[in-house]
């Protein structure tokens, strides 16, 4: 997960930024990128870009960054974690990358992930037919 804070808001800069996203990852994987309602996110330069260098442009207005179930996409600073107190947005940035950078070093394998997920299951399964669920099936 990447972040990148511009001062100004425009196309170019939009673009510089996509850019430099698409740099850090030169293995031409699909890159999903998760972008605002603002006019300069939309023009017609940035999408054949994205169209030409497997970017995939997200606008997510009915879903909350990590938050699937909330209703509202927030901006990146109420992403940020909580008790913040940050005096302008270049120190912001770099709390947030530092944030990221953890994150993107202590992530766990996406295996490891899928085995808790089966175990979490089996557990739940076994729960549900213990207190008076649906019967298990006879072999």
């Amino acid at each position: 997960m990447w972040d990148v804070n511009r001062r100004r808001k425009g196309t170019a800069n939009t673009l510089a930024s996509l850019k430099s996203i698409r740099a850090a990852r030169p293995d031409g994987a699909p890159i999903y990128i998760i972008l605002d309602n603002l006019a300069a996110h939309i023009g017609a330069d940035i999408r054949h870009w994205a169209k030409k260098n497997k970017v995939e442009l997200c606008f997510p207005y009915l879903r909350l960054l990590g938050q699937p179930d909330r209703g509202a996409l927030r901006p990146a600073a109420a992403v940020h974690p909580a008790n913040s107190n940050h005096p302008n947005h270049t120190v912001q940035t770099r709390a947030l990358h530092c944030c990221l950078r953890w994150r993107n070093s202590n992530a766990r394998h996406p295996d490891l992930l899928a085995a808790q997920r089966r175990e979490r299951a089996r557990v739940h399964s076994e729960k549900v037919i213990r207190w008076g669920g649906r019967p298990a099936l006879a072999a």
